[in-house]
């Protein structure tokens, strides 16, 4: 049986650590089996067994104090499990004002997807068991992460669970093309998503970029289907294949207006009132964004992509907001 991605295996000890934070009551090995969905899939009862006792040991390693004590105070002949919320919990912190500042901005990084899927499941199952909860514990266990890209959760669930997808695909030319793989990673590089994999159309492995998929992803065939490289880094994959070059824009910019673009620009002079500016960019729908955003106070003179794109996104503002 192939071993499961670091992806899964993070998953997996993920769900068994909040199912054991859940429960106030030490939980049987059957019941914690019924609740953690990667363990209703092995094979047999010894190699759930296997697994789980691989996993209590990894855990411990982490300095997670899983707990064994009897089901039943009078009879000592079957073990439970459990976290105790009150070692697990971190002592009181203090920061300086300087690492407060850096962990404000990490923590704008992780602003949409919360716990999905199976650790979901594992919550649902418990309470369905009528297992007392201890809904204080997951407090700190719901990560965050900030993406607009609206095939992301499907693509990062592909990852997981090591299943093939179908979709189209805009090249950087505008055209579409179906394309189908078995996805590998999910990462971001230079502040844009990409998923990495195997294209089974030209049996190679490729990158792709989640902003130019157009429309639903769907899944193809069955989980666990194929193994990920084990030495798959899919950041050195993606800076090994995107490198497009820059692209230049020319803008006018109001007095006072655009620093970002004042400080990133590689020529600058004055043209009456304003400051015309040669900018360097990768990314059109980005950059269009961004100057967007400054409203009347940067304007596009050059290439004609980007000005189409800034007015297309100026115009879907003001239909938004009507004449105001």
């Amino acid at each position: 049986m192939a071993s499961p991605s670091p992806a899964a295996k993070t998953e997996r000890l993920l769900n068994l650590v909040i199912c054991l934070l859940y429960t106030r009551q030490p939980l049987a090995k059957t019941r914690i089996r019924d609740a953690v969905p990667q363990y209703g899939e092995a094979a047999s009862d010894e190699a759930f067994d296997r697994m789980f006792e691989r996993d209590k040991d990894e855990l411990r390693e982490l300095g997670i104090p899983l707990r064994m004590e009897p089901l039943d105070a009078f009879f000592d002949d079957e073990t439970g499990y459990r976290i105790d919320r009150r070692e697990y919990a971190l002592p009181e912190l203090s920061f300086e004002p300087d690492e407060f500042a850096v962990l404000g901005l990490a923590s704008r990084t992780w602003q949409q997807a919360s716990l999905a899927g199976a650790a979901a499941t594992a919550l649902r199952k418990l309470e369905a068991a009528d297992v007392e909860r201890d809904l204080n514990s997951l407090v700190g266990l719901e990560p965050r992460v900030n993406t607009t890209e609206p095939s992301f959760n499907t693509v990062k669930d592909a990852v997981l669970r090591r299943q093939a997808i179908s979709f189209s695909y805009r090249k950087a030319g505008g055209d579409s093309a179906p394309r189908r793989l078995q996805p590998w990673g999910v990462a971001n590089w230079h502040g844009r998503w990409y998923v990495t994999g195997f294209d089974l159309d030209r049996e190679a492995p490729r990158v792709f970029r989640l902003g130019r998929i157009d429309g639903t992803v769907k899944r193809l065939g069955k989980p666990g289907s194929y193994d990920v490289p084990a030495d798959h880094d899919p950041v050195s994959m993606i800076d090994g294949t995107e490198s497009t070059p820059p692209a230049e824009a020319v803008v006018l910019v109001h007095e006072g207006a655009g620093n970002t673009l004042r400080r990133r620009a590689r020529g600058a002079e004055a043209a009456g009132s304003d400051t015309r500016l040669v900018v360097d960019y990768t990314d059109t729908g980005a950059f269009a964004d961004e100057i967007a955003g400054f409203g009347p106070a940067v304007r596009v003179v050059s290439p004609p992509e980007l000005v189409e794109q800034v007015v297309c996104r100026l115009r879907g503002a003001l239909d938004r907001n009507g004449d105001a």
